[in-house]
C-alpha cells in the first residue's frame, strides 16, 4: 500500500482468508479484513497551496473530492484540501494539485481492489473572477459569488448559495440546490435528481430540467408576472404566481419523472 505525502490514512491491520469447499468440490477463498475503519476527511490533516492567477475566468476540473468554492479578498487561487483513506491491494489515497493555463486541477486517485477514501478541497477564489468546474465525482458548494458560475458534477450534488451572478448548473446523477439567489438568469439540469431553485431578486430567465426528479422553482412574491411553460411526462404541475405569456420574464420547468412546481416563496 503507498500512501501519498501528509495524508491521513488508516491502515487495515489484519487479513484472515479461509478456505471453503462449496458443493460440487470447488474451493472458495474467503477475505476477512479488520481494522480498516471509516473514513472522514474532515478530521484528516490539513494542507495548503496557493497559484498565481490573473484572468477573468477560473476553471477547475476536480475528480473524487468534495469542493467547496468562496470568493475571497486574496490575489492568488488559494487552496485547502484535507484527504483520508485506506486501500487494499491497490494505491491511494493519491493527491495531486496543478494549475496551468488557467485551469485548476484537483485530483485524488484511489485504486484498488478494495478502498475507501475521503477528500474535500476549500478554494478561494479572488474577487471579480468566474468560475467554471468540472467534477468528475463529487459534490460542489458555491456562496457568495457576484460572478458567472458554471457547475457541473458528473456523479454528485451541485448547491449555490447567495449568487447574484448568472448560473449554469448541472449534474449527470445528483441532485441540484440553488438558495438565496438573485442572478438574473439561471440555467439548471439534472440527468438524475430534483432540481431546487429559490429567488431574492426577479429573475429574467429561468430554465431547468430533469430526468428523473422533481423541479421546484420559489420566485419573489409580488405583482410581477412570469412567462410560465411547464412539462411533466410523469407527475403533477403546480403553477402559484402571477402569468403573461407577453412577461419578459421567463420561467421554463420540465421533468420526466416528477412534480413539477413554480410558486412564490414564502
Amino acid at each position: 500500500m503507498t500512501v501519498a505525502l501528509r495524508t491521513r490514512t488508516r491502515a487495515c491491520t489484519r487479513t484472515r482468508t479461509r478456505t471453503l469447499i462449496a458443493s460440487g468440490g470447488a474451493v472458495l477463498v474467503a477475505v476477512a479484513l479488520t481494522g480498516c475503519g471509516s473514513t472522514d476527511a474532515v478530521d484528516a490533516p490539513v494542507e495548503n497551496k496557493s497559484f498565481a492567477f490573473s484572468g477573468k475566468t477560473l476553471t477547475i476540473d476536480t475528480s473524487n473530492t468534495t469542493l467547496e468554492l468562496v470568493p475571497a479578498d486574496v490575489k492568488k487561487v488559494e487552496v485547502t484540501r484535507q484527504v483520508d483513506g485506506w486501500v487494499v491491494l491497490g494505491n491511494g489515497p493519491d493527491p495531486s494539485w496543478t494549475m496551468q493555463d488557467g485551469t485548476l486541477t484537483l485530483k485524488v486517485k484511489c485504486a484498488a481492489l478494495i478502498s475507501n477514501c475521503d477528500s474535500r478541497h476549500q478554494v478561494k477564489v479572488p474577487r471579480g473572477v468566474a468560475v467554471t468546474v468540472r467534477g468528475d465525482n463529487g459534490r460542489i458548494v458555491a456562496s457568495g459569488f457576484d460572478t458567472p458560475l458554471d457547475l457541473h458534477s458528473d456523479n454528485g450534488r451541485v448547491t449555490v448559495r447567495d449568487s447574484s451572478g448568472p448560473l449554469k448548473l448541472g449534474s449527470d446523477n445528483g441532485g441540484i440546490v440553488a438558495e438565496g439567489i438573485s442572478g438574473s438568469s439561471v440555467t439548471a439540469e439534472s440527468d438524475n435528481g430534483a432540481v431546487r431553485l429559490g429567488f431574492t431578486a426577479v429573475p429574467t430567465l429561468v430554465d431547468t430540467a430533469s430526468d428523473n426528479g422533481g423541479v421546484v422553482i420559489e420566485l419573489p412574491g409580488g405583482s410581477t408576472s412570469y412567462a410560465v411553460s411547464t412539462e411533466t411526462d410523469n407527475g403533477n404541475t403546480s403553477v402559484e404566481v402571477p402569468r403573461s405569456d407577453d412577461s419578459p420574464h421567463v420561467v421554463k420547468a420540465r421533468s420526466n419523472n416528477g412534480e413539477v412546481t413554480v410558486r412564490s416563496a414564502n
